[in-house]
Parts: structure tokens; C-alpha cells; sequence
């Protein structure tokens, strides 16, 4: 049984970066794509190119990939999701996760590091959140590892603390997402980290570090951080640069 993984398109863009590191660094078969009107389209050329010969394959705004040797499927979602329709998205996510019969279902996502409140300043910058199907089956060993559970937060901060409520600020359909493999019995975990837009290659290999103790997706000596192959794709992460004749 496989089980399944994928970035929420969320702040700085982490999930998305972090599943570009899984694919190439476990050089990973693209084995389908996901086809909707939900995302903004978009086509370019094989992101995760090795050679001239697979260089101009082309690539979509939201992809599967598959390990069969670690029974791991990744999908990739590449471009926004279009705002009217990010229910519909999240239904078919759901929708896809019941009929495929994953074993498990892991969401990267991220959320805006200046909208903590005062407990989520302290310590890691790294979360987790479970739906009660996954907490059976996993829950008493992320606590054993010391991982830190997504605090609630207060509904009306500074006026009652009475009524707390779950918050995923920046993190796009992470929270919906959530909610409705609870209440679909879905065995689903979200790991985020807190981060601000900008450069957050770090933050990618800070979150897929974590993820890694939990996974194993490298194996990696006691104490050494894992390897991860940096796609093609990332040479032009920040654009080509500024053209020489404007100077």
C-alpha cells in the first residue's frame, strides 16, 4: 500500500521546494498528473532534467511521481490555486486520497512566521498536526521524537481565551484540507514550518530534515544530515539575471 505526499502551495512556496528535493533525490517516475480547472495552468519543460535527452519533456501544474521501491507516490502542485474554486480543489484532493487507498497521506505546508502568537515563538519553528485516524497510528511516536503539535490559538486575542480555534495563516488550503480528512476519517499529517517569503531554499531543507527523522526517506548516519540532489530546475529559482546590455 502506498502512501502519499504533497506540498500545499502556501507562504515562501516550502512545500513545493521540499517535494522538488524529494523527486530528484530519489529520482523519482513521473506516473500521472492531476487535471483540473482549480489550479492556474501552466506547461514548461521537464523541471527535474538529468540529461539533453529528457530535458524538453514536459511538465504540468500538478504531477504524481512514484517510488515503488519505498511505496511512495508524490504529487506536485506547481501553480496557484484559483481562488473561487479552492473547495472544489480540496474535495478532490479528499476525493482522490479515499479512492487511491493510501496508507497515509502527508501535507508540507507552511504558515507566516510574523502572525505567531507568544507560545508559537518559542522553541522550533516546526509543527505537526494529525487527523485522529493518523494520531492511532503515529502519534505516540512523533511525541516520543519530541516533535511539537500545531498550537490552537485564541479566537479573540486580547479580549477572552476561552475560545481557541486552529490557524494555518499563509498556508492555503492546509486548514480545509485538514478538516476534511477528519472528518472523513482520513489518516492524514501536516508538517509546516513557520518562515516569511524570501529566499526559502532553507527553510525547504529545514523542513525536509524533519521530515526525514520521521520517514527515512535517505537513510543517513547518526547525527549527519541527509543529502539531497538539487533539481535542475533551481539554476533559475530567483530568474536568469539581469542582462548585461542594460549596463
Amino acid at each position: 500500500v502506498f502512501y502519499r505526499e504533497n506540498p500545499a502551495v502556501s507562504v515562501g512556496n516550502v512545500g513545493q521546494l521540499a517535494v522538488d528535493l524529494i523527486v530528484s533525490t530519489l529520482n523519482m517516475c513521473r506516473v500521472g498528473y492531476l487535471h483540473t480547472d482549480c489550479l492556474i495552468p501552466m506547461a514548461g519543460n521537464n523541471p527535474y532534467a538529468t540529461s539533453a535527452e529528457n530535458a524538453n519533456d514536459l511538465s504540468t501544474s500538478a504531477e504524481v511521481y512514484s517510488s515503488p521501491d519505498l511505496k511512495l507516490a508524490v504529487l506536485q502542485i506547481r501553480s496557484p490555486i484559483i481562488q473561487k474554486k479552492s473547495k472544489k480543489f480540496r474535495k478532490l484532493l479528499v476525493s482522490w486520497m479515499k479512492t487511491s487507498g493510501f496508507s497515509r497521506t502527508v501535507v508540507l505546508s507552511s504558515s507566516h512566521a510574523y502572525q505567531r502568537d507568544d507560545q508559537q515563538l518559542l522553541g522550533t519553528p516546526l509543527r505537526y498536526l494529525l487527523t485522529p485516524s493518523m494520531q492511532k497510528e503515529t502519534g505516540d511516536h512523533l511525541k516520543e521524537m519530541d516533535w511539537k503539535e500545531m498550537e490552537t490559538v485564541s479566537a479573540f486575542p486580547g479580549v477572552s481565551d476561552s475560545e481557541q480555534r486552529l490557524c494555518i495563516p499563509g498556508g492555503g488550503v492546509t486548514k480545509g484540507l485538514f478538516t476534511a480528512s477528519c472528518a472523513e476519517d482520513i489518516p492524514l499529517a501536516i508538517v509546516l514550518i513557520f518562515c516569511s517569503e524570501g529566499d526559502n531554499i532553507p527553510d525547504a531543507f529545514t523542513l525536509l530534515n524533519h521530515l526525514n527523522t520521521w520517514l527515512h526517506l535517505v537513510e543517513t548516519p547518526i547525527q549527519t544530515q541527509p543529502k539531497w540532489r538539487i533539481p535542475a530546475s533551481w539554476r533559475l529559482l530567483f530568474g536568469s539575471g539581469l542582462p548585461p546590455a542594460l549596463f
